[in-house]
């Protein structure tokens, strides 16, 4: 008992998981050399039930992790392509179709004549444009938008029909902005405005009416306006659809009239401006004002005067000009025929010139003034000198005669002049140099210093220097005719130029046609004075003077036509053969009449020129002299300028031993 006691009490044994049973076979095998034991019947169990294993889920898990992994990297990829590489560009890409930005156009300067009277200035316009996506079926539900609205926008803008279709119907399908017409009149606008108002109320009651004008819109621009028409057209030029100085004074000063265009940019949302996301906003500067030497009235008198002897003579064009001989200052510069500036599609695009200054031609007779001038600066001759004038003269290649046929003339130089004759200028020409080769070097040397050959100074579009060939090349004939104004050519304001430097003795002053710019501050900018050159002394400039005046005073004389009742005028006559521009040999006449008044104390220059006239008389003292006559005294009034109450110099046109 006492054993038993010290013994640790038994463990009790737990039950572990049950185990198959194995078969008895294998329980108990049998040693090398046994028999087999006898099999027995085998007791009969119930069959065990058949376990299914499932296949593993973590391959197909794994797959999709791996998925959702790949897609979660290339959100992550674009996110920072969008966010970090590419912010910039998408940044850039929202702020545009965001804000919009509008030019401001800057308002156009004016332009006045010398005394501030409007001659060119612009008013408020709109240029009219248009939505297509806005006339679709999917907005208007109707299939003939476009046609409906070009039906109600040709009458009003002047316009085809079609081609308004083709506008609002474009091929792109995607285009939002087309242009329908360029500076239109507030008007227009209120009328487009008060049927698209009509049509909106017409649907309040119609439900199947469509507003066919809503997607019509209106930016604000402005409209170049010319109060006085056609006046002084040709100085003024006009201004293209760009907005753009298209000719004269317009295109000449474009950037000083232009001012500078301004911008304004705004956020908008489906077109609409949204009030509180702010705007910026860089403000237009307008153009100046320019103030053009020019005078409306002298103007007026001088295109009237033109113009009407055009149409009399049934000429190509004639032009007339008025200049300030002290200051060189245009007065006025008209040509015929002119054009409208307001309406360019009636104009003849012939017209559209300026023709006074554009046009080179054969001056004829009153270029013979420059070679007296070289005459008696030189003291080859005087006014008095005897000059034998026979009926024909041969010279080089030629036989030279005048205008009518006549006995042996004894004239003073003088008488040359008064009578235009061309063998009197020639022989006395011949006077300034041992040869004609010589003669011919100082002769040109006056003509240079005269301004022939060189632009006049104006710098206006277009102008043409006319055509002077050096000495050295004159052929044999020219050495002859160019001293009676044949086989040179010039302009109309260098043959002006001529007589106003001799007018302000002997000095000659560049021509302008501009007195300066008025900024948009108000302050007056006077233009830069012109140039001035001394041609001959000014003893030559009066004795030229006194002999000019026997070519209108004296009976004898070619220029009766231009007498001025009270008034001392100095002039020249000027008939040459004329140039045909489209066949290049010489066909018509160039008539012209130049002078200056009042004699003895200069103060405002006339010329006046009429090409090819083939109706009457072609003669420039008979054609011209009445144009400078109506002309000379309408300006001496205007600036009120006095007779000097002197008597002329009468110097005599025949020689008498």
């Amino acid at each position: 008992m006492t054993e038993l006691s010290d013994r640790e009490p038994p463990r009790r044994r737990v039950p572990g998981p049950a185990r198959p049973a194995r078969p008895a076979a294998a329980q108990r095998r049998p040693g090398p050399g046994a028999r087999p034991a006898a099999r027995r019947p085998a007791a009969a169990r119930p069959a065990a039930p058949s376990l299914l294993r499932l296949g593993s889920p973590r391959p197909r898990l794994r797959m999709v992790a791996l998925a959702l992994t790949l897609v979660l990297i290339a959100f992550v990829v674009r996110l920072l392509q969008v966010q970090a590489v590419d912010a910039s560009t998408y940044a850039a890409k929202a702020e545009q179709n965001r804000y919009v930005v509008h030019t401001l156009a800057a308002e156009r300067g004016g332009i006045t004549d010398r005394d501030g009277v409007t001659l060119a200035t612009s008013v408020d316009a709109y240029d009219l444009t248009a939505d297509p996506t806005m006339f679709t079926r999917a907005q208007l539900k109707i299939d003939d938008g476009p046609e409906q609205a070009a039906a109600l926008l040709a009458p009003i803008l002047g316009q085809d029909q079609a081609t308004l279709v083709r506008k609002l119907r474009p091929a792109n399908k995607k285009l939002r902005y087309v242009l329908l017409a360029r500076r239109q009149t507030p008007q227009v606008w209120t009328q487009i405005k008060d049927l698209r108002n009509a049509l909106i109320q017409k649907a309040a009651t119609d439900p199947g009416t469509a507003n066919v004008l809503a997607g019509v819109f209106a930016d604000p621009s402005s409209k170049r306006v010319y109060p006085n028409g056609d006046l002084a057209a040709g100085i003024l030029g006009w201004v293209n659809d760009t907005g753009r100085g298209g000719g004269g004074v317009e295109q000449e000063l474009n950037k000083e009239l232009s001012g500078k265009d301004g911008k304004i940019r705004y956020a908008q949302s489906g077109g609409r401006l949204i009030p509180t996301a702010g705007s910026a906003e860089t403000p237009a500067v307008p153009g100046s004002d320019v103030e053009l030497t020019i005078d409306r009235d002298i103007q007026w008198a001088a295109q009237s005067a033109i113009s009407e002897q055009v149409k009399k003579s049934g000429a190509d064009r004639g032009y007339v000009i008025v200049q300030d001989t002290r200051t060189g200052e245009i007065l006025a510069m008209a040509n015929s025929p002119g054009f409208d500036p307001n309406d360019l599609s009636k104009a003849d695009p012939n017209a559209l010139h300026n023709w006074a200054v554009e046009d080179a031609y054969e001056p004829g007779s009153t270029a013979k003034i420059m070679s007296m001038a070289a005459v008696l600066q030189e003291n080859v001759a005087t006014p008095l000198t005897h000059v034998v004038v026979p009926n024909r003269l041969h010279r080089g290649d030629r036989l030279f005669k005048d205008d009518i046929d006549h006995a042996t003339w004894d004239l003073t130089l003088n008488g040359v002049l008064a009578k235009s004759s061309n063998i009197g200028t020639i022989l006395a020409t011949g006077q300034l140099g041992r040869t004609q080769a010589q003669a011919n070097k100082v002769l040109y040397s006056y003509l240079r210093k005269f301004g022939i050959g060189s632009y006049s100074g104006l710098d206006f579009p277009g102008e043409t220097k006319g055509i002077l060939a050096p000495p050295g090349k004159w052929s044999t004939s020219q050495q002859y005719t160019i001293p009676f104004g044949q086989g040179v050519s010039l302009n109309a304001m260098q043959a002006a130029s001529v007589y106003s430097t001799i007018a302000n003795g002997g000095v000659r002053i560049e021509p302008t046609l501009v007195r300066g710019t008025r900024g948009p501050d108000g302050r007056f900018t006077p233009a830069a004075k012109p140039q001035k050159t001394r041609v001959v002394s000014a003893k030559t400039a009066k004795t030229l003077a006194q002999m000019l005046e026997s070519v209108v005073d004296d009976q004898e004389g070619t220029g009766t036509k231009a007498r001025i009742p009270g008034y001392r005028v100095a002039g020249k006559t000027g008939t040459a053969n004329r140039v045909d521009p489209a066949t290049g040999k010489y066909r018509g006449y160039t008539s012209s009449f130049a002078g200056f008044a009042p004699a003895d104390n200069p103060r405002v220059t006339v010329y006046c020129a009429i090409q090819n006239a083939t109706k009457g008389s072609y003669f420039g003292g008979q054609i011209c002299g009445p144009i400078f006559k109506e002309v000379m005294e309408f300006a001496l009034k205007t600036l009120q300028v006095p007779p000097t109450g002197a008597k002329p110099a009468a110097l005599p046109v025949t020689f008498t031993p």
